[in-house]
């Protein structure tokens, strides 16, 4: 009886992947529409970077930037997204994204001290995942040391 719930489960799964599969590709066209008239309305403009994208991928990116990087209801700010938007991207390097990011982070109230300060500590998380990767420093042991640090400043700071 099992058995037969499972093969039944297995067809109707296989049942919709097929239809997923026969659609046309006329939803993707119209998300895509939808899509780039969302983001005319919410930045002024269609920015290209966006027209790279096949039609089938501009709502999910769209969907993504919206979502997190835009949304000022997320746990960090946005000036903080834009700061590890910048790190990361002076790490990448992309020198799209540290435009951008800069701009973005100064847009959102980061000072020139600030930017300076994230792209530092890209520096310094750059520097030492090279060392300690480099170094093949055992993961298990740098745990502990680590949890043993901070239950030590943890434990001075009471």
């Amino acid at each position: 009886m099992k058995s037969n719930r499972t093969l039944k489960s297995l067809l109707v799964a296989a049942g919709i992947g097929a239809l997923f599969v026969a659609t046309p590709a006329k939803a993707e066209d119209a998300s895509a529409a939808a899509a780039y008239k969302d983001i005319q309305a919410t930045l002024g403009t269609v920015p290209d970077m966006f027209k790279t994208l096949p039609d089938v991928a501009v709502a999910g990116a769209w969907a993504e930037i919206k979502g997190v990087q835009l949304n000022p209801n997320t746990a960090l700010n946005g000036k903080t997204k834009e700061l590890m938007g910048l790190a990361v991207a002076s790490q990448i390097p992309c020198q799209y994204c540290i435009y951008f990011h800069t701009l973005a982070a100064k847009a959102n109230g980061a000072s020139d001290e600030e930017i300076k300060e994230a792209i530092a500590m890209a520096a310094i998380v750059r520097h030492w995942s090279t060392m300690l990767n480099g170094s093949q420093v055992d993961l298990a042991t740098f745990k502990k040391q680590t949890d043993d640090l901070f239950a030590a400043v943890k434990a001075k700071s009471q």
